[in-house]
Parts: structure tokens; C-alpha cells; sequence
């Protein structure tokens, strides 16, 4: 390439200058006092603890460019963790990200890839503090989050109690309705919206801190107003009410009646497929469900879909639902690698 030729490429302009048009005219959010650009970033703890929390993309496993934008890539990354971060009861106060790329990757998806990042971080209320840029045979995007409880203390899953209602934030089924839609090569143009729905999740965040750190006074675990446990479900719905169950000790039971979407039964008669399974199970949702005190009403957009009884396990009006355990990384399913899984 000569001097005067404009880098394309990621191998043409190099790792460090790559990584400041990354960063370039980026504002960095209150919770990062030190950003790029030295040897590491500088993340404040108001409280002397934080909520930190890590995840791995790798394309063809993860996410195809053929299905999915570059920006959209970058979103669901910050989105996945930032929702972790969230169903801790943290607020989200930065971001690291390590990626790996080809030397021969366009800029113009590097750039895209940045957008997205910085986007959902931003609607997450971080920034990107740092991180790492590699080559590799394959994109690849690392992230790491940090979140700040505020001086509460964490809502785990090991506190459901029986009597407790369970309640969900977001919208169940969609995402893997949009990986079918994708799949099945189907008119994306009639099914627009569950199919943007999996290539950028919207964990409904303020769901979870409004009623959290609106009132600092009041510390969380401990009081009415908050949830006895709590988890994002990026698994499947009984797969992480399943871990919930298991770290409480307890039974759920979910109520089928009240799970019903009316926009995803269209879809799956169209595709032949069930959209009870795809609630149940589909996973990459990101909405949020909790365990919250039999003698409080969850507040503004959850919806009680079941309950917490003695025993154990998660079953379905009753009855344990077989062949819905959700995403499990060495689960088996390898032809799930064509169909862009978690």
C-alpha cells in the first residue's frame, strides 16, 4: 500500500491506530475516571465493592455478519453482560472489551462494531473503559462489565421463599422466534420484529433500578419493595428460573395461561413450530424474572407469570415440561452452530 493510499482494512491501519479511531469523540460515563489510552483503566467503587461479570462471542457460534449488522454484533455483546450486571441489582458502570478480528477485516465493520458497543453501553448508563485488540482466524469480542450496587446488598438467586410470586420484565419468546424466522430462510420482511428482537436483545433495565435506586434509603434484600431473588434470562425461562429454584431450595410453577404471547402464535403456525417452546425455552430473551413477596405487587411492567412452592425443580401448571432445559454450551446440539445460538 502506498503512503497515500487510504487504509481499508484493519491489517492496513494497525492496532494502535485502530484502536484510537475506535475511541475517537467517545465521552466516557461518570463510573470511568480513567479511560483508554494508558495501561489500564481507572473504574470508580463508590462503596468499595463491585458487581463485575464476563462474556464471549465468536462468530459462527454466536452470530453470524450474514444475519446480523456489525452494529447489531457490538449491541447484543454490551447488552448480554450489561443485563448480568442489572440482574445482580448493580447499575452498569463500565465496559472492557477485548476483540479479535482477521488482519483483512474492514474497517467499515470495525466501525460498525464500535457504534454498537458504545451505543448500548451508553443505554446501559457505562462506557467503554478499555481493552485489548488481537488478530485471530475469527472475530472474536470478550467483554467485561462492571456495576455498582449503591450500597445495597446484591439480590442473588438463592432467596425465592415459597409463597413468592414470580413475575417477568421483557418480552419471553422472541429472539428465538426471530432465530427460527432466520433459520427457516422465511420473509424476513413479515416477521420484522421478532427478528430484530434476537439480533439486538432489549433487556428492559430501568424495570430493575427504578425500583431499585430510587430510593437509596432503603437497602435492597431487605425491605417489601424489592425482589427475593432475581436473574436475566439469557438461558431460557426454565432453565434460569431452574438455577433459581436450586439456589433457593425451593419449587416454581409456572402458569402456561399467562406466559401466551399473541404475536408469536402466527409466527410459529407459520413455521410449524411452538411458540410455548420457544417462552419456555428460547433463551437470549434478557428480560429479567424475579421472586418477589407473596404480599407485594410487582411493580409497573412485570407481570406475575407463576409461584414459589416447596420442593424443587420448575414445572409448568404443575407438570414438568421434558426437553426444555435452554442453551447449555457443550450441550450437543452441534447443527445449532448454523442457526446462530447464544
Amino acid at each position: 500500500m502506498s503512503e497515500s493510499a487510504t487504509p481499508r482494512t484493519v491489517g492496513e491501519l494497525g492496532e494502535f491506530a485502530l484502536i484510537d479511531r475506535m475511541n475517537a469523540g467517545r465521552v466516557q460515563a461518570a463510573g470511568v475516571l480513567l479511560g483508554p489510552g494508558d495501561d489500564a483503566a481507572l473504574v470508580a467503587a463508590p462503596d468499595g465493592r463491585f458487581v463485575v461479570t464476563t462474556d464471549m462471542l465468536v462468530q459462527g457460534r454466536h452470530f453470524r455478519l450474514d444475519w446480523s449488522s456489525p452494529r447489531d454484533i457490538g449491541r447484543k455483546a454490551i447488552a448480554q453482560n450489561a443485563a448480568d450486571v442489572v440482574a445482580m441489582g448493580a447499575v452498569p458502570t463500565a465496559f472492557v472489551v477485548a476483540l479479535g478480528c482477521p488482519a483483512d477485516t474492514p474497517l467499515e465493520l470495525i466501525d460498525g462494531l464500535a457504534d454498537g458497543l458504545w451505543e448500548e453501553a451508553g443505554r446501559a448508563g457505562g462506557s467503554i473503559a478499555g481493552g485489548d485488540l488481537v488478530r485471530s482466524p475469527e472475530l472474536v469480542l470478550s467483554i467485561t462489565a462492571f456495576g455498582d450496587l449503591r450500597g445495597r446488598a446484591p439480590v442473588t438467586r438463592s432467596g425465592a421463599r415459597a409463597g413468592d410470586t414470580i413475575a417477568v420484565a421483557g418480552r419471553l419468546g422472541w429472539s428465538a422466534a426471530g432465530l427460527a424466522v432466520l433459520a427457516a430462510g422465511a420473509d424476513i420482511e413479515r416477521f420484522t420484529e421478532v427478528v430484530a428482537a434476537h439480533r439486538v436483545p432489549q433487556p428492559p433495565y430501568a424495570s430493575v433500578l427504578e425500583f431499585l435506586h430510587g430510593d437509596p434509603a432503603s437497602g435492597a434484600g431487605s425491605g417489601p419493595n424489592v425482589p427475593h431473588a432475581l436473574t436475566d434470562i439469557s438461558d431460557g425461562l426454565l432453565a434460569d428460573l431452574g438455577h433459581i429454584a436450586s439456589a433457593s431450595g425451593v419449587r416454581i410453577d409456572l402458569d402456561s395461561s399467562a406466559l401466551r404471547d399473541p404475536v408469536l402464535e402466527p409466527i410459529a403456525r407459520a413455521l410449524d413450530a411452538d411458540a410455548a417452546q420457544w417462552i419456555l425455552a428460547g433463551g437470549e430473551e434478557h428480560a429479567f424474572a424475579a421472586a418477589w413477596p407473596a404480599e407485594v405487587s410487582p411493580p409497573p411492567g412485570w407481570h406475575a407469570v407463576g409461584r414459589v412452592l416447596a420442593g424443587h425443580g420448575v414445572t409448568v401448571d404443575g407438570v414438568v415440561r421434558p426437553g426444555s432445559g435452554g442453551w447449555e454450551s457443550f450441550g450437543g446440539a452441534d447443527s445449532a452452530a448454523a442457526a446462530e445460538p447464544r
